[in-house]
């Protein structure tokens, strides 16, 4: 989305930008791969497709998406390419279940992908998406998170678990558990003592530094 274009968010494993054009041909390599196609439910874009979804992803008012980086390996080569390492993503509407407390709220769909074998199991998932969920209550004005998870991805129900998400409903048809957490000053206290958001100015030069 435009809000987020300009943005980068520091943390102390990753660093969050945007979804740029420089950045599909590496998005486009991952997305190559069975499993992955399989975890998140994709299927194979050709390379232009690929452009076309990076155009939508950063600008749909309903999208928000950051490309994950490892930030040690980014401050010791400057490469953004290079250190790519996933993306995490809000998939914004209104809710309208008339019988939800939250009806006529913002609520989220939220997504993690590490997509680097050899990065994962290091918390990177973990804080980036710490780190969005965090951007998008002081930013998106959400009640109510979502996660919908392949009930064969063990490690990001536990995840989410940890991040107090509740199971709500699971769908042997899509072999999908739906998560949902809602939003009180409770869990904004636990998240504030989880990470700490540090926003800076992003532009993106078209190359891969």
């Amino acid at each position: 989305m435009r809000l987020n274009e300009n943005t980068k968010i520091v943390g102390k494993k990753v660093i969050l930008v945007p979804y740029c054009a420089a950045h599909v041909e590496k998005y486009h390599e991952w997305m190559k791969s069975p499993e992955l196609q399989e975890l998140t439910a994709s299927e194979p874009l050709t390379l232009q497709e690929e452009y076309e979804m990076q155009r939508s992803w950063r600008e749909d008012e309903d999208k928000c998406t950051f490309l994950v980086l490892c930030r040690t390996t980014y401050e010791q080569t400057s490469d953004e390419i290079y250190s790519l390492v996933g993306d995490t993503n809000l998939f914004l509407r209104i809710e309208d279940d008339v019988e939800d407390v939250n009806a006529g709220c913002q609520v989220a769909e939220a997504e993690i992908m590490i997509a680097e074998p050899e990065a994962r199991g290091k918390g990177y998932g973990w804080e980036a998406m710490l780190l969005l969920l965090k951007y998008a209550l002081q930013n998106l004005n959400i009640k109510k998170f979502e996660a919908k998870i392949g009930t064969k991805n063990e490690k990001s129900l536990h995840m989410f678990g940890k991040m107090q998400f509740k199971e709500v409903s699971r769908s042997a048809v899509f072999e999908e558990v739906t998560l949902v957490l809602i939003v009180d000053e409770e869990w904004i206290k636990w998240l504030d003592g989880q990470v700490t958001l540090r926003c800076e100015n992003y532009r993106s030069t078209g190359s891969h530094k």
